[in-house]
This record gives structure tokens, C-alpha cells and sequence, in this order.
């Protein structure tokens, strides 16, 4: 199965160790931490650890990095974990360096492993979620096709507190 992806403006490829460095810059950043559970990694060997994870995991979970096509500069992550297989459902998630915000990217990425999701792992159900209070995140789920259809309680340890999830999914039928 091919695993390399090509958009209008980015390549989409599976993590390497050669990516730690970048993972690590975009994990530190405390404008990609604020709405994430990981938390800021403690040095470069916690990001070697989970990006090491990444790649051993990858029949289960897809980790991407994404790049900007023309340049092969990093801005971020992608992935997708499947759920249990009779449920042929699967969770998306991504990070972008915040420099790259609002240029489309994030949505451009996720429509990609959202076909990869149903078009190459034959999926029926895709969900994400987020934070209720990042609208960025929002906007991308929303533009990528996803409904809402959840709000879930005090879900997610972040380092501001408890917060609320929305809960978003798309259907191979959608």
C-alpha cells in the first residue's frame, strides 16, 4: 500500500527517525501545546521515544509528516489510528507549526488521509476531536466534512485544565 501522498501544495509521508528534530521543535512550541494533551516533551529523548512509538505502531496508528511540496520544508503532523477492526473506524489527528496557520494546509492534509481512510483502508466511520475553545481545529474538521456530534465533559487534561471535547466523524457514505 503506498503511503506517500501528494497534494496541490504538500507531500504527505510516513514519520522517520530523521524527523525527530522537527517533532521535537513543533512539540515545543507553546502555541501547538495549548490545546494538546502530550504535553511539551522534556528533552529531544522523549520525542525520539514517541516518535520511535510512531513507527513501530504503524500497521495500527499512521503518523505523516507533512511537507510543503516545493520547498520539503516540515510544518507538521498528521495521523490516523484504527479502532478495532469489525468497526472499521479510525481517529484523525494533527498538529501544524503555528507558522503555518491559516494557509489551508491542516484541511488540505486531513481531506488527503481522510481518502486514504476510506479509499485505501476500506473505513466506514472517521472521527476526530478537539477542544471546545480551538476554533482553528474546528474550522478545519468542519471544512474537511466532518459533522459534529458530540460534546463530551471535561475530557481533556490540558495544561490550562479540564476542558470539553467536541467529537466530530465522517462516514464513507457522507
Amino acid at each position: 500500500m503506498e503511503l506517500n501522498f501528494k497534494t496541490e501544495r504538500l507531500y504527505i509521508r510516513p514519520i522517520s527517525e530523521h524527523d525527530i528534530e522537527n517533532v521535537h521543535h513543533l512539540h515545543s512550541l507553546a502555541e501547538t501545546d495549548e490545546f494538546n494533551t502530550l504535553g511539551i516533551p522534556k528533552d529531544i529523548h522523549e520525542t525520539r521515544k514517541i516518535v520511535e512509538s510512531w513507527i513501530l505502531e504503524n500497521n495500527k496508528r499512521h503518523t505523516f509528516a507533512i511537507e510543503l511540496k516545493n520547498e520539503h520544508e516540515f510544518i507538521g503532523l498528521i495521523g490516523i489510528n484504527l479502532g478495532k477492526e469489525k468497526y472499521k473506524n479510525a481517529e484523525v489527528w494533527f498538529k501544524l507549526d503555528s507558522k503555518f496557520w491559516n494557509k489551508g494546509y491542516a484541511t488540505e492534509s486531513l481531506k488527503r488521509i481522510i481518502a486514504f481512510g476510506f479509499n485505501d483502508l476500506n473505513l466506514h466511520r472517521i472521527e476526530a476531536g478537539c477542544a471546545v475553545a480551538n476554533t482553528g481545529s474546528i474550522q478545519v474538521l468542519e471544512k474537511a466534512g466532518m459533522l459534529r456530534e458530540a460534546h463530551t465533559r471535561k475530557l481533556l487534561p490540558l495544561k490550562s485544565g479540564w476542558s470539553d471535547n467536541y467529537g466530530y466523524a465522517i462516514l464513507s457514505t457522507d
